[in-house]
């Protein structure tokens, strides 16, 4: 989400600092002009702009309305498991390309026309394969979001498709997804049906598992998610949403914005200005898996947000015919570079798990274990890009598109 209050700019000597940097490592007997280091050099490099510290260094300033330097970190380049958890998928490599091909196009229905993005991994397998439809937040783009998720990796791992639907300028000047609007929150109108046509035209053109077709986001990209999962059940076997706020949250700006901060029904948070229009609230109804990440420390959209999406996931799941109950267990872990978590797993009576939970303690609001090439990202961990795979390919085969 875009944060509205930006920092002053400091008047420092950006050339001056990278080259002490820059000194103190080659000292070190370490290797700037390329590898490792010299993505960490671009990196710091990269945020002394973002946060508006002078110019100079060479690296194309960010918005200054990126996450915050302190919610985004020097790469991490250390693999292994979580120590609190099943284990993770890790992308096979640090390099920044990847196999198949990743190519612009457009759509267009009586709602709207959409740019979108699609990887297609070499074909490794006769079987179809599924779908991820990742959705940006505010001010990213298909490719800023595909290299802070680095979900293109993953694909070209495990074989599936990944989608990204593109918010234009026109549609909002800050590139948000309409989450908040009324007619962007519903089946066959604005924004869900454009990009329910964007799946469905991949889905068709590649022959891919239209049962297995997911959809995930962050901010405003998730609140849209959630959407998605409740406008079309048939076509998204699973969502995931990182950092983003429960359906029905909003039906304007104002109570956006309120929303944003926890004010929700049953929620903490501002109350509605005197003579303010009362709007009903909305919750989920449709039961489809859903896995959700949050930062603890998210100062954009408060992270009750979370667990507001996890109950009506919930209430979805048990009022549905033969579901008595769901099983409920809780681990605590953390990961590799320090993130402590807590992950709450919801499971049938089989054992399947229909809703995870997982709360980043001291997170902000950035995707967890992204890569700093891309906006919004923490590289700490634990990786939320492969914890949703793994939680999406382990469902059995839903919808009915």
């Amino acid at each position: 989400m875009k944060n509205p209050f930006t920092a002053k700019a400091l008047s420092l000597n950006t050339k001056a600092i990278n080259e002490t940097i820059q000194r103190a490592l080659t000292a070190a007997g370490l290797n700037t002009k390329s590898g490792v280091m010299h993505d960490v050099t671009e990196t710091i490099r990269r945020h002394l702009n973002s946060a508006g510290l002078g110019g100079g260094g060479g690296v194309p300033s960010a918005p200054p309305h990126v996450a915050p330097v302190v919610d985004t970190v020097a790469r991490d380049v250390d693999k292994g498991q979580n120590e609190g958890g099943e284990p993770i998928i890790w992308p096979p490599s640090d390099e920044p390309h990847t196999n198949g091909t990743f190519q612009r196009r457009s759509f267009s229905n009586a709602a709207g026309s959409r740019s979108y993005k699609l990887h297609v991994p070499i074909q490794r397998s006769p079987q179809r394969r599924p779908v991820v439809v990742m959705l940006h937040g505010c001010t990213q783009s298909a490719d800023d979001f595909a290299a802070g998720t680095q979900m293109n990796r993953l694909a070209d791992e495990h074989d599936f498709l990944v989608v990204y639907p593109e918010q234009a300028s026109h549609a909002n000047t800050s590139r948000c997804w309409n989450w908040f609007k009324p007619q962007d929150q519903q089946r066959d109108a604005g924004e869900p049906s454009v990009i329910a046509g964007i799946v469905r035209e991949v889905v068709q053109q590649h022959e891919a598992d239209a049962r297995r077709v997911f959809v995930a986001g962050l901010s405003a990209g998730a609140a849209m998610a959630v959407v998605m999962g409740e406008s079309y059940p048939e076509v998204f076997a699973g969502v995931g949403a990182h950092s983003g706020l429960p359906y029905g949250s909003a039906h304007d700006i104002p109570s956006a914005l309120a929303a944003m901060k926890g004010g929700r029904s049953g929620m903490p948070g501002p109350r509605p200005m005197p003579g303010a229009v009362t709007v009903p609230i909305k919750k989920s109804v449709q039961a489809v898996p859903t896995i959700v990440f949050h930062g603890d420390r998210d100062t954009t959209v408060q992270h009750s947000n979370g667990a507001e999406i996890t109950q009506h996931a919930k209430q979805a799941y048990l009022s549905q015919d033969g579901e008595a109950f769901l099983h409920t267990s809780t681990t605590q872990g953390t990961a590799l570079k320090g993130r402590s978590f807590t992950r709450t797993v919801h499971a049938n009576p089989d054992g399947q798990a229909h809703i995870e939970h997982w709360t980043l303690h001291g997170a902000g609001h950035a995707w967890s274990g992204g890569d700093p090439r891309g906006t919004y990202t923490d590289h700490i961990g634990p990786d939320a890009s492969a914890e949703m795979v793994r939680f999406f390919l382990s469902l059995p085969r839903g919808g009915s598109a």
